[in-house]
C-alpha cells in the first residue's frame, strides 16, 4: 500500500515535469513517504528525514515532501524538530496530493519544478498495484492504522477499472488489490468477491492477487470465488496474529482460534496457500497462550509468515498495557521463527517435480500462480507466463 501510495503521488509529480531517480545526489525533490505501523519503521523514516537537513542545503531549490502515516500521525508539529520539511502530506490526504502540492507554490506556472535534472530509475512494469480501498475501521487494540489513515472506505469500481485498464494498457499482466482490509471492500452491494469476479473478465488480464485479508471477512462466497478463476492467484496472506482465543480476544480480533482454523482449512481444500502474520509477546500473553501459537502452525501448513514482537504504538488500548519483559519477546520470537523455518521448507519441498505456471516479472524471475518466488535457467519474456517444471529449492526461491 505503501508503494501504491508513493506511485500515485509519483504521478502527479511526473505530471509537473519531474521523473524518478533513486539517486539522491541527482534529485530535486525528495519524497519520504513513511509508514508508522510500527515504531521501528517510523524512527528509521525520521532518522531518513534527519539526514535530508545536508542534502536540501547543498542545493538550491530542493525540496521535501513527508508524507504517508508518519506524516499524519505527528503531524504539522514535527516541523519544529525537522524544519527543512517543505511539504506535510499524511495519509488521509493521499488522495488531494494534488491540491496540496498546488498550494505550496513550490512549482512554477509550467508545473515543473526549478531545476529538475532528468534521470530516470523504471521498475518492472509486469505487476501493477491498485488501491480499491483505504482507511480500515476494524480498530484491533494493539494497530495504530485507523487512526492514521482513518474509517475504511470503498472505491468507486468504474474508478477501480479505470485505474486497472490504465495498467493493462501500459504492459502490466498482472494486477494487485490493495485494501488494509481487502475483502472487506463493499460499495453499494458491490462486494469483494462480486469485484474479483468482475476483474477477471477484463481479456488483456493475466492474473489478479489482493492484499491484505482479514478472517472475519472470509466467506463461502469468498471461497468459491478463489476456486472459480485460474486468474486468481492461488494463494492468501491471512494475518493470524496469533494462535490463542484469548490473546485475539484482547487484540479485538473478532475471530476465534478455531473460527481461524476452520476457514484455513477450507482454503485449503480448495488449493490454496496460505501465508500470514503473527505478533509475539502481547501484552497478555502467557506461556500457555504462546504454546496454543506453536500448536496452531501444526494444524497449518502456512507457507511463509511475518513474525514481530509486539510494539507498542502511542494512541492504541494495547500501549497501556504492561509490556513483557524483552527477553521473554527475543525468546519466543526466536522459537516461533525456527516453527515457520520448518513449515515454510515443507511448503518448499512439496513444490519440486511438479509443474508451475510461473508470470515472468523479470526476464528470469517470475511467481507461481501460489506465489511461490521461481528463478528459471533460460530467459523468457518479462509479463508472459510459462509452464515450468520445479527442479531446486535455494532457500526460499523455487529453481525452475
Amino acid at each position: 500500500m505503501n508503494a501504491a501510495d508513493s506511485a500515485e503521488m509519483m504521478l502527479n509529480l511526473s505530471a509537473r515535469g519531474c521523473v524518478q531517480t533513486q539517486e539522491l545526489s541527482l534529485a530535486d525533490i525528495a519524497l519520504v513517504n513513511t509508514c508508522t505501523v510500527r515504531d521501528h519503521a517510523e524512527h528509521k523514516a525520521l532518522s531518513f528525514l534527519g539526514r535530508l537537513a545536508k542534502w536540501k542545503a547543498e542545493k538550491t531549490g530542493r525540496i521535501i515532501i513527508f508524507a504517508g502515516c508518519a506524516a499524519e500521525r505527528l503531524g504539522a508539529g514535527v516541523r519544529r524538530k525537522f524544519p527543512q520539511i517543505d511539504i506535510i502530506a499524511g495519509a488521509k490526504n493521499i488522495e488531494n496530493f494534488t491540491n496540496i502540492i498546488e498550494k505550496s507554490r513550490l512549482f512554477d506556472n509550467s508545473g515543473a519544478t526549478r531545476g529538475t535534472d532528468r534521470h530516470t530509475d523504471k521498475s518492472s512494469d509486469a505487476v501493477a498495484l491498485v488501491n480499491i480501498m483505504r482507511g480500515c475501521s476494524c480498530k484491533c487494540s494493539y494497530c495504530i492504522v485507523p487512526y492514521v489513515r482513518g474509517e475504511a472506505y470503498s472505491i468507486p469500481p468504474e474508478d477501480i477499472f479505470k485505474r486497472i485498464e490504465d495498467k493493462l494498457s501500459a504492459g502490466a499482466k498482472e494486477i494487485v488489490l490493495l485494501g488494509q482490509t481487502v475483502n472487506e471492500y463493499n460499495y453499494k452491494g458491490k462486494n469483494f468477491s462480486k469485484l474479483l469476479q468482475d476483474i477477471v473478465k477484463l481479456p488483456s488480464l493475466a492474473r489478479v492477487r489482493y492484499i491484505s485479508p482479514h478472517p472475519i471477512f472470509i466467506n463461502d462466497e469468498f471461497i468459491q470465488t478463489l476456486s472459480s478463476s485460474q486468474k486468481i492467484s492461488k494463494h492468501i496472506h491471512l494475518p493470524l496474529q496469533s494462535g490463542s482465543t484469548k490473546v485475539l480476544t484482547d487484540m479485538k480480533r473478532g475471530y476465534t482460534r478455531e473460527d481461524f482454523l476452520q476457514k484455513a482449512k477450507m482454503l485449503s481444500s480448495v488449493g490454496i496457500e496460505i501465508s500470514t502474520d503473527i505478533i509475539v509477546g502481547y501484552p497478555t500473553e502467557t506461556e500457555p497462550d504462546f504454546k496454543d501459537t506453536l500448536t496452531l502452525l501444526d494444524k497449518i501448513n502456512f507457507t511463509a509468515a511475518y513474525c514481530f514482537k509486539f510494539s507498542p504504538r502511542a494512541g492504541t488500548p494495547a500501549a497501556l498495557l504492561t509490556p513483557l519483559d524483552e527477553k521473554i519477546l527475543e525468546n519466543r520470537l526466536d522459537i516461533l521463527l525456527n516453527k515457520i523455518k520448518q513449515s515454510s521448507a515443507l511448503a518448499y519441498a512439496r513444490q519440486l517435480g511438479t509443474m508451475q505456471s510461473v508470470l515472468m516479472e523479470t526476464a528470469s524471475n517470475g511467481r507461481t500462480l501460489t506465489n511461490f518466488w521461481v528463478r528459471t535457467t533460460r530467459n523468457y519474456n518479462k509479463g508472459e507466463t510459462i509452464e515450468l517444471k520445479i527442479k531446486d529449492v535455494k532457500d526460499t526461491i523455487l529453481i525452475a
